[in-house]
C-alpha cells in the first residue's frame, strides 16, 4: 500500500481536480474517487455519508481509478490479497496513523480497537481509534473491516454488518450472525462467499 502523501491534514483544495467512477462488486456498487496523487475515497453508493459528486468529473479512463477497479476486481475474485494503488485520503495526523496501521493488517488478520490503539502509541485511546476507523474514506483498501471487538465481536462497519460479515468470510473469518455482538467462530481461508 503506497500513500501518496505522508499526512494530508488540510482540507481538500476545492480547485483540485477530482475524478470518480462507480463499479459493480459482489456486495453492491462502489464509488471510487481520485485526486491527481492517488485514491481519495471508496464508498458503497448506498452508504451513509457518501459525498456528493458536485464539482467532480466522471471518468472511466482515469488511471488511478482504473487501477483501483482492477485491483478490487482481483481481490473479490480471490486473486489478490493486498493493494498497490496509491492512496491520498484526507484526514488528521492521528487518523492517518490509524489508517496506516490498518494497512499493515494482512489479509485475514484481525485487530481490536485496543490492539490498534497500542499500535499507534495510544494504549488508552481505543475510543479515539474507533473514531478514526469510522472516518476511513477508503473502504476495503484501507481495511477497516478487519477491526473487531476485543471479544471478537463483529462491532460496526460503515458499509453495514452484512457486508462486513461477507468481507471477513472472504478472508477466512466466520461469523454466524450479522449482529454487532456476534463472535468469530473460526479462522482459515475459506471459499469465497459470492
Amino acid at each position: 500500500m503506497a500513500y501518496a502523501t505522508l499526512v494530508s491534514n488540510k482540507p481538500a483544495d476545492p480547485l483540485e481536480p477530482i475524478t470518480y467512477r462507480d463499479m459493480a462488486t459482489p456486495l453492491g456498487e462502489l464509488r471510487l474517487v481520485a485526486s491527481p496523487k492517488g485514491l481519495r475515497g471508496a464508498w458503497f453508493t448506498d452508504q451513509e455519508g457518501l459525498p456528493s459528486t458536485e464539482g467532480w468529473t466522471l471518468s472511466q479512463t482515469d488511471p488511478i481509478l482504473e487501477q483501483a477497479r482492477r485491483e478490487l476486481d482481483d481481490w473479490f475474485a480471490g486473486k489478490r490479497r493486498h493493494f498497490d494503488v496509491a492512496l491520498d485520503p484526507v484526514g488528521t495526523t492521528f487518523q492517518h496513523k490509524v489508517w496506516h496501521a490498518l494497512c499493515d493488517l494482512g489479509f485475514g488478520k484481525l485487530a481490536s480497537y485496543g490492539d490498534l490503539a497500542r499500535t499507534v502509541g495510544r494504549p488508552k485511546g481505543a475510543q479515539a481509534v474507533g473514531g478514526a476507523v469510522g472516518r476511513n474514506p477508503i473502504i476495503i483498501i484501507i481495511p477497516c473491516h478487519r477491526v473487531i471487538g476485543a471479544d471478537t465481536s463483529l462491532t460496526g462497519f460503515g458499509g453495514g454488518l452484512p457486508r462486513k460479515q461477507a468481507l471477513l468470510a472472504h478472508e477466512g473469518n466466520r461469523y454466524l450472525s450479522r449482529n454487532a455482538r456476534a463472535r468469530r467462530v473460526c479462522d482459515g481461508q475459506a471459499e469465497l462467499p459470492w
